[in-house]
């Protein structure tokens, strides 16, 4: 069977070459400018743009960019006669003065709103309350038939508070056996956890925050969860979630523990195995949110490069142009500038706009180039257009994606995120050969980084989807400087107002990043085969069964 798929990749390149006019792909020009995906980079990083917040006017100054550079370059509107595709979106404001309160056998405590506590409601209402709501730890409040494992058998938490943990067993044991080991299932990711409390009709959820499970420090919660917060406009007003979805740090979770004379730390632990059952805290948890309502219409930006030989057929290239906006609550700096995330790979997707008007070999399938709104908010821009999409996804060969371009110089790899998981990563280790580099999968699974970025919202929906970033094994200061670099970054700029442009960034591995993800899509562009995800992926299915001729189903 490996000898047969061998061969069909073999017979895909060859193809290839031959709409190349017999020039292999990897020896095809590319035309990525460092000098214009710097200023690029500036521009939309600049305080001018205030932070890129969706509904705002930084959105309004972005989005006319982006459309002026699509136009610039002979792109046609990727929605009709548009290059917009309105999300429609509610934006809703907590009082910062919140308090949550909780008493227990030793008494009652107050959490403030920002350095002891996080929270917000999802349902659309100006003010929501818990009152006296039982406190029952239910584990990493997961349930999944297919790992044999629920942490809400046996208990009954309709109107209560449940207090979950962050990540899942697998990342606490180590243990290759328990779910997927080290790496991060969807089931870690603290979405899924507000996501099954309701399920469950818990009324509020609190996730305890650890900066290693979570992956980043309280001051990222703090950061991302205060000032505006966003949904999906939904026909119930978002009344099936729960009341309140909260995040509060694991000391101050530790003395509720205690107060109720379990150890914190031996049944967070008890929680990562099949032994645990779940079980009342001895207390209760009151909270009354208040909130400005806003309805606001963000805007997706989508041009087309129209294919030559099959233009009813779409490679995606995409990129998430927004960010945090601004506070004025901060002293000091007060614009979270985002020109890692995700200044850089908004610049990247002009620049491979670029490279394809530029290019001497004209892509065969189509090309879309999508900046979605609100991926900072929870994946909404591209989860609206994955269940909106512009073009049929059984029309749509691959979604690749763009979120925090390397800014460290040329590496001797690359990294892809959920390596292993569909065949493009054939196309990936083919091409980086050619430029003498290697794949690499993710170095942090733990992160759950696959779930964290737009090509996740295409992934659910069945198409096969690609996140290349940058490489770890710097060519002159090796891999472990670059680690170091990336800790620093998460420790002190990501989701921070410190993640600004900097003069001391070397681009250089980025250009030869976009160079790669290029010459992917300009060969996925080539062909007339639809890639898949790998037998076993929790995708498969959907794409299968999108694939069916409809005759035949």
């Amino acid at each position: 069977m490996k000898k047969i798929l061998g061969l069909m990749f073999v017979a895909a390149v060859v193809l290839t070459y031959f709409v190349y006019d017999k020039v292999p792909p990897h020896k095809v020009a590319v035309n990525i400018d460092e000098a214009r995906l710097t200023e690029n980079i500036k521009i939309l990083a600049s305080d001018e743009f205030e932070g890129r917040a969706p509904g705002s006017a930084g959105e309004e100054k972005t989005i006319t960019f982006l459309k002026a550079e699509f136009e610039k370059l002979g792109l046609k509107p990727g929605n009709g006669d548009s290059y917009f595709q309105g999300v429609n979106m509610v934006e809703m404001t907590a009082n910062p003065d919140a308090m949550m309160h909780i008493e227990t056998p030793a008494g009652k405590t107050g959490l403030a709103y920002g350095p002891e506590f996080m929270g917000w409601t999802p349902r659309v209402m100006e003010a929501v309350s818990v009152t006296d709501s039982e406190m029952i730890f239910v584990g990493y409040g997961i349930v999944a038939p297919e790992y044999d494992w629920n942490d809400y058998a046996g208990v009954d938490v309709k109107g209560k508070t449940v207090v979950v943990m962050v990540n899942d067993p697998g990342y606490a044991t180590q243990d290759a056996k328990l779910f997927t080991g080290n790496a991060m299932t969807y089931y870690g990711r603290w979405t899924y956890k507000y996501e099954e409390a309701a399920r469950q009709g818990a009324a509020a959820v609190i996730i305890i925050h650890e900066t290693k499970p979570a992956s980043y420090p309280w001051a990222v919660v703090e950061g991302s969860w205060s000032g505006p917060k966003f949904s999906l406009e939904s026909p119930d007003g978002n009344m099936s979630s729960a009341k309140v979805e909260a995040w509060v740090p694991g000391a101050e979770i530790a003395k509720v523990f205690a107060a109720a004379e379990y150890d914190y730390a031996k049944e967070t632990a008890k929680a990562a195995t099949r032994a645990f059952k779940p079980f009342s805290l001895k207390a209760k948890m009151s909270v009354a949110m208040e909130n400005k309502i806003r309805r606001v219409v963000s805007q997706n930006v989508v041009a087309i490069l129209p294919g030559d030989t099959r233009p009813d057929e779409y490679v995606i290239h995409m990129s998430h142009w927004d960010h945090l906006g601004k506070d004025t609550s901060l002293e000091g700096d007060q614009i979270y500038n985002g020109a890692a995330d995700n200044a850089s790979g908004t610049a990247g997707l002009i620049e491979l706009a670029n490279a394809y008007l530029s290019g001497a070999h004209k892509p065969g399938r189509s090309i879309m180039f999508m900046a979605v709104t609100a991926e900072e908010q929870g994946l909404l821009g591209s989860s609206y257009y994955g269940k909106n999409p512009i073009v049929p996804l059984n029309k749509t060969v691959a979604a690749l994606n763009m979120d925090v371009l390397s800014s460290l110089g040329k590496t001797h790899d690359v990294t892809v995120i959920g390596y292993g998981n569909s065949e493009l990563d054939d196309y990936v280790d083919s091409l980086v050969r050619k430029q003498k580099r290697v794949a690499m999968p993710d170095p942090t699974p733990e992160h759950g980084s696959f779930y964290r970025s737009d090509h996740f919202s295409l992934s659910k929906e069945g198409v096969p989807a690609l996140y290349v970033g940058g490489g770890l094994n710097h060519i002159e200061k090796g891999r472990e400087w670059s680690l170091a670099q990336m800790e620093e970054y998460s420790a002190n700029r990501y989701h921070k107002p410190a993640d600004e442009y900097d003069e001391s960034w070397d681009l250089s591995g980025a250009v030869q990043d976009l160079e790669l993800v290029y010459k992917i899509g300009l060969q996925l562009s080539h062909e007339d085969t639809f890639p898949n995800w790998r037998e076993g992926n929790e995708f498969k299915a959907k794409r299968d069964a999108m694939m069916v001729p409809a005759a035949l189903k």
